[in-house]
This record gives C-alpha cells, sequence and structure tokens, in this order.
C-alpha cells in the first residue's frame, strides 16, 4: 500500500499532579491510548482508513452508490444520504462472536452501534453539497479492547474526508460538503475515579459508563451514558464531560494530523 498514510500519537491530556498512573496500562487518569491511523488500508473504497486505538483496531472504509435511497425519492427529499454498517469479526473477541448472517439477523447492539455511526456522520456532512448519491461507511472491528464504538466514529470521520477530497479531485464535487470534524470517546467511572477512554478490562467493571460523540465547533451530536446499578451524581457528571471534552480536542487534532 505504497500511497498508505501512517500517523501515530501518544496522546495525553494536561498533566494533574493529583493523579497517578493507576491504571493497569499505567495511563494516567485522563490519558487516551495511543492512536495509529493507516490511510488506504482498503485500495478498493474511495476513502479508508485503520485506526489502531490501544489494542482495539477497526477498519473504516467509504464507497458511493450514485443514487439514494427509495424513500428520498419517494418523498422527493433532496441531497444524498449517508449510512453506516458495523460489525464485529469472529476472531475480534476472545470468545468467537458468530457473524449475523448465521443468525439470520443483526443483533442489537451491532444495529445501535451503526445508527449511532451514520447520526454521527451525517451531522459532519451537508448532505445538499453531495447531490443524489449515498455514502456508504463501512466500519469492521478486528479487534475488541473496549471503545469499538467511539474508535468506529472516530475512524469513520478520517475515511469520510478522504472519500470527500477523492471526490472532488475526480471533478465529482465542486466543493466540500464537510461542516466540521466529529469524534468520539469514552469516559466512565471505575473504582471512585473518572476515566478516559476505557479499556475492556475498566469497561466491564465501570459504575458509571458514557459514550461522548462531538463536533469540532465543541458541540454534542450524542451522549450516551448511563449507571451500571449505580447513580452518579451532578459533579461527577460534569467531571465526565469535562475529562470527555479534554479527549475529542486531542481526537480531532489527531484527526486532522492523520488528513494532512
Amino acid at each position: 500500500m505504497s500511497d498508505a498514510t501512517i500517523t501515530m500519537t501518544r496522546i495525553m491530556a494536561e498533566p494533574t499532579p493529583t493523579a497517578p498512573a493507576l491504571r493497569a496500562d499505567g495511563r494516567q487518569l485522563n490519558e487516551l491510548r495511543p492512536l495509529r491511523f493507516q490511510n488506504g488500508f482498503a485500495p478498493h473504497a474511495t476513502g479508508s482508513t485503520l485506526i489502531e486505538w490501544g489494542n482495539t483496531r477497526v477498519i473504516c472504509a467509504v464507497m458511493i452508490e450514485e443514487n439514494v435511497p427509495r424513500w428520498m425519492k419517494e418523498q422527493n427529499v433532496t441531497g444524498g444520504w449517508i449510512t453506516a454498517e458495523y460489525s464485529m469479526l469472529p476472531y475480534s473477541t476472545l470468545q468467537r462472536k458468530p457473524r449475523d448472517i448465521t443468525k439470520g439477523r443483526i443483533d442489537g447492539r451491532s444495529s445501535e452501534i451503526q445508527r449511532l455511526i451514520g447520526r454521527a456522520m451525517r451531522a459532519a456532512i451537508d448532505l445538499e453539497k453531495i447531490g443524489p448519491r449515498t455514502i456508504c461507511v463501512d466500519c469492521d472491528v478486528l479487534q475488541a479492547d473496549g471503545g469499538t464504538r467511539t474508535a468506529a466514529i472516530t475512524g469513520a470521520y478520517v475515511a469520510l474526508s478522504l472519500a470527500v477530497k477523492k471526490l472532488i479531485a475526480e471533478k465529482k464535487l465542486a466543493e466540500s460538503p464537510i461542516l466540521h470534524g466529529v469524534a468520539a470517546v469514552s469516559i466512565g467511572v471505575v473504582a471512585g475515579q473518572t476515566l478516559l477512554d476505557l479499556c475492556y478490562t475498566e469497561d466491564v467493571t465501570a459504575a458509571v459508563d458514557f459514550n461522548l460523540v462531538m463536533n469540532s465547533k465543541g458541540e454534542f451530536i450524542e451522549l450516551q451514558g448511563t449507571g451500571e446499578e449505580a447513580t452518579f451524581t451532578e459533579a461527577q457528571l460534569a467531571d465526565l464531560l469535562a475529562s470527555g471534552k479534554s479527549g475529542i480536542r486531542q481526537l480531532l487534532a489527531a484527526q486532522t494530523a492523520a488528513l494532512a
């Protein structure tokens, strides 16, 4: 893959003197796992990247269909559409995960995540400017160690941006339809501490678990949060959001570097 670009970033938020490195992998409470993008990973896609985020690895690829869904035609909706699919490959987890096709239906978790990816990518794009075409975003998890949905969203935006660049270069688009950058990160409360970017062992023991999706304007796209047989205070919520926003800023900077 001679045209692939690889960007690797060790990302850490501003150090906090009172935050010891007490996490299993040696990170500070507010530190992201190492992040790397390998662009052009799927050469037949219009835009693609392999996002390696700690031990989580997701291929994000974008392809273009020169038509729109039937419901748009029937309702005379102008512009284009973005849709997403998400799947975990059978060998992505310690125990084999059967493919959805063997069950005859997509499982509820995968359905929820791919809808989330689609909403996040549609928030990044002016759909009128892409014309009557469908942008298909495929996210396939090669290896899962927590945060697969946040990695899929963060990587999907890079793949989408690469696809847009190619469409402009091929004169299929007159200008970029991208409105804002989009990234996502997980935050949680584990053993009473607010942690940024949970790996699997932290995720399964979290008393509070959040996924935060934001754009480069600092606006929220989606906030998913719940107490796992626990409750949380307004002060803890503020702390979670502050940590998540810090992570989002770092992720947006890493995306910009990968696309440069």
